[in-house]
């Protein structure tokens, strides 16, 4: 066999070891992937809980960049700070290295067991729960079977001399393969990738342990630059995220580049086993930066901070708080953080209705201003890029239920959209209102007044069923929806009273009429989340 055909060889091993590697991550997203919001909200309040959940969720992902999409999201949304996302980075590098131990044991021909049982439980087996851990165990048996084409081939190519030299050269200088894994895992786009390429080369004793641990110190950078291009586009969030990651990884680099060799030696008596001498030093190399850099947890986030400072320049992804297109791949958690997008959306529009109020009552101009604002600058670009996002979503493979509820999410935004657009319209009110000198009789206000608060009430509860999914305060906010409908028909009949007497200013008639439409409109579309929410 040519040399071509070895090549060939070992990029078709990496293409299953990758098939195979993102097999299991896809199983084990599945499995977990709803319940990640949750632990984060948790255990990151202190950074080395966070630091112990980054290391525990990447292993069981086998998923950095869907932790990194979530990070993102809590920044953005005020909800955790740089300094404790760095801490959960930290954990994250210790986790990664789960692939090279996974990896590191030889199991041979048992990889053709684990892909047909796995090929059984997902494509035979009715239950979802065991179709998902047939995923896992494919996945397991294409990484394996990947792993010994490419071992395989290297041993073959192995005894080529310009291979021969290259890995000679690998061993004697260390900046070169730092430099190789650097741009190797760069141009490749997956630290696993190089890894088990390195691991491998161990299974067919090609390569030294120095030059390999020179190579996956590069790889640790590698896997950074792909992450820093792609956040160039996104929030200063994402960028300040990125840059934090590529602090950690230069910085352990740079400490055990001089120490290498020792290293080495120091590794090389945790095993007998060439492979799982070198997963082992991935895995005691990133605990020990880990270690070493966890007292400048707060220092690391700083400096990122002054790197990235911030701008007046507004994107996309500075509007959202929670929802990015990465989150794709895992449909439930996409849906969880569309939700989430919705409600905080929903909870700018609340307020847009009680400023309102303020300004139409208490003639507040910097409240109607303020409305206004919202309407043009937040609401209405957030709708419309909830609305994209969510289209985009259901272009996947999505279940039954999920479909269902992207459907749900795009009902229930075009209920808020309307509540904006509705509060939009109270402002404009108020606004006539002092620019025309028009007054209210005082029992109007009263009335006016109350139908706000009452309006306000039953769309707040609305909105906190919805983030709950809680049907029991889902009926509540139809039965305050109700309550609401007595006020309005006891408030249009005192208003014809007035009119009839002469108390109220004929001018004034308009403007308050509208005012109670648009709130009983506000209250119906209340009562429309509420009803979602009950019947879900």
């Amino acid at each position: 066999m040519s040399i071509v055909l070895y090549v060939f060889q070992i990029l078709g091993g990496m293409a299953l070891f990758l098939f195979g590697v993102g097999r299991l991550g896809s199983g084990m997203e599945k499995l977990a992937g709803d319940q990640i919001q949750e632990w984060l909200d948790r255990m990151t309040t202190k950074p080395f809980r966070g630091a112990i959940f980054g290391m525990v969720a990447t292993a069981l992902i086998q998923s950095s960049s869907l932790l990194m999409v979530t990070l993102i999201g809590l920044i953005n949304a005020n909800l955790m700070s740089l300094e404790q996302a760095v801490g959960v980075m930290m954990g994250q590098e210790i986790g990664t290295t789960l692939t090279a131990q996974i990896v590191a044991f030889r199991i041979g021909d048992l990889c053709f067991l684990l892909i047909f049982l796995g090929f059984i439980l997902h494509e035979f087996v009715p239950r979802d729960g065991w179709r998902t851990c047939g995923e896992v165990v494919l996945g397991f048996g294409v990484l394996f079977l990947g792993m010994n084409l490419m071992s395989g081939a290297l041993k073959v190519l192995a005894q080529s001399p310009a291979v021969s030299t290259w890995l000679a050269m690998m061993g004697r200088n260390r900046f070169a393969g730092v430099l190789a894994g650097t741009i190797a895992t760069a141009v490749v786009q997956s630290s696993s990738a190089i890894t088990g390429l390195v691991v491998a080369m161990g299974i067919s004793d090609t390569i030294t342990l120095s030059a390999a641990i020179s190579i996956l110190l590069g790889a640790n950078i590698g896997t950074c630059v792909t992450g820093f291009i792609a956040s160039l586009r996104l929030s200063k969030a994402s960028r300040r995220a990125s840059i934090a990651q590529i602090l950690i990884n230069v910085i352990g680099v740079l400490l055990f580049l001089p120490f290498v060799s020792a290293f080495a030696t120091l590794v090389s008596w945790t095993s007998p086993s060439l492979p799982r001498q070198i997963a082992n030093a991935h895995t005691i190399f990133n605990v020990l930066v880990s270690v070493i850099l966890f007292p400048f947890v707060r220092h690391i986030a700083w400096l990122a901070e002054r790197m990235v400072p911030g701008g007046k320049e507004i994107r996309e992804s500075d509007l959202t708080a929670y929802i990015d297109e990465r989150q794709f791949r895992i449909p439930q958690v996409a849906l969880r953080e569309a939700f989430r997008e919705l409600h905080r959306l929903g909870e700018v529009t609340a307020q847009m209705v009680e400023q309102s109020r303020r300004a139409l009552l208490d003639q507040d101009m910097e409240a109607a201003t303020w409305v206004l604002s919202q309407e043009d600058g937040f609401v209405d670009p957030v709708c419309a890029i909830l609305e994209r996002f969510v289209n985009k979503l259901l272009q996947n493979d999505l279940s039954v239920n999920q479909q269902r509820r992207c459907f749900q999410v795009k009902n229930l935004l075009i209920d808020v959209e309307r509540v904006g657009d509705l509060a939009e319209d109270l402002a404009q009110a108020a606004q006539q209102r002092t620019e025309g000198e028009v007054t209210f009789s005082p029992e109007a206000t009263a009335d006016l007044d109350q139908l706000c608060r009452q309006a306000h009430l039953t769309y707040a509860r609305a909105l906190e069923a919805l983030l709950a999914q809680d049907q029991e305060m889902a009926r509540e906010a139809c039965r305050l929806e109700r309550d609401f409908d007595d006020l309005y028909y006891a408030a249009r009949q005192g208003h014809i009273r007035r009119i009839e007497a002469g108390v109220c200013q004929p001018e004034a008639d308009v403007i308050y009429i509208e005012s109670l439409r648009n709130l009983e409109r506000i209250s119906d579309h209340a009562d429309n989340l509420g009803v979602s929410v009950s019947r879900n």
